[in-house]
């Protein structure tokens, strides 16, 4: 991995450089305290000093509704694939959402390759940056998500009069050696950056797991009985925000649409959660986990059992997006995992 280094000054005209040649989407502050990953028009709207967004930057790759195909009906039947793309830079990504986008790209490229996601992620370009400040609910030291090695394209750590710029593939090199006024690292530079990095993890010592990453599927394996799903679920609302704000969940419900003419339409996806009622309800009828208590374990069995056992890693990454969305305040992964430890 190479180190550049780009001056304060020198950070907006990156930017401004940028916009013309792709759309530029940044953090932004939505309203005061909450933040959200939206287009940037001006380079002052990017704000790097935040907490967590709202939404990960995962809808820009899975949009929440997405044309799939355009049909015409009739004597003669025809349907044509959309893959709707265009040149995309996000900048200030988080480690953790890095994890997650990296997570999804292992999982649409797997048995049946996506193209409709896959396209969109060849078109972008994503430039992380440190988390600076936790939010009340995230969790990333006990999900190794706190800080990355990879995953990103350019990463930037602000060593106070600038930014080291860590180079993770070609397609960033030749971002920055296009746009950007930028020299080499420095050995004390870089020395600085790693100085930051080690201290990152600390910012979550409050708010940790008390059972290993790598024996979460134990401790699952252990209380898949456990009546704590079924307190839960008293209160549960089955409104789906769990699901809806996940940066790692990735299900969605297809359907077609007839137009008013009733000779053509489109096949769109939506994004659909494994909470939601009719999430397993099938043709017939049948609902395979009607039960809410049910359909609570399913969803922290995903995170903390079924992902590890087919990719390795969890499939939580500990943004505690998910607690902070439910309303009647149940979806704490570390609350139901500290609890489990503990057999309550």
């Amino acid at each position: 991995m190479t180190f550049r280094t780009i001056e304060k000054k020198n950070f907006p005209p990156f930017i401004e450089k940028l916009m013309p040649a792709m759309e530029v989407v940044g953090v932004r502050e939505k309203v005061e305290g909450k933040y959200e990953f939206a287009l940037l028009e001006s380079p002052s709207q990017l704000c790097l000093d935040y907490d967590v967004t709202l939404l990960s930057p995962k809808k820009y790759f899975l949009p929440p509704r997405e044309t799939l195909l355009k049909f015409r009906t009739g004597k003669t039947v025809s349907c044509e694939a959309v893959l709707a793309s265009k040149p995309l830079a996000i900048i200030g990504v988080h480690p953790y959402d890095l994890k997650a986008i990296a997570q999804l790209d292992r999982i649409f490229a797997d048995a049946n390759s996506d193209e409709h996601y896959r396209k969109k992620r060849q078109d972008a370009v994503i430039i992380g940056s440190d988390i600076r400040r936790s939010s009340p609910y995230a969790f990333c030291k006990s999900m190794n998500s706190a800080t990355v090695q990879e995953g990103f394209d350019l990463f930037l750590t602000d060593i106070g009069e600038g930014y080291v710029v860590a180079v993770g593939t070609q397609k960033g090199q030749d971002l920055l050696a296009q746009w950007a006024t930028s020299r080499a690292a420095t050995k004390e530079e870089v020395a600085k950056r790693s100085e930051i990095q080690e201290k990152i993890p600390y910012l979550f010592s409050l708010n940790t797991l008390t059972t290993p990453y790598d024996e979460l599927p134990r401790l699952l394996t252990d209380h898949a009985a456990s009546k704590l799903f079924d307190e839960l679920a008293e209160k549960c609302f089955s409104c789906g925000s769990c699901n809806l704000v996940c940066p790692t969940c990735y299900c969605f419900d297809v359907q077609d649409e007839m137009a008013l003419n009733l000779s053509e339409g489109e096949r769109f996806r939506l994004w659909d959660g494994c909470l939601l009622e009719g999430f397993a309800q099938v043709a017939t009828g049948e609902n395979f986990r009607e039960d809410r208590a049910e359909r609570i374990r399913h969803r922290i069995f995903r995170k903390g059992k079924y992902i590890y056992e087919k990719y390795g890693e969890h499939g939580c990454v500990g943004c505690g997006r998910c607690a902070s969305a439910c309303l009647p305040d149940i979806a704490n992964p570390v609350e139901i995992f500290n609890r489990l430890k503990e057999g309550k």
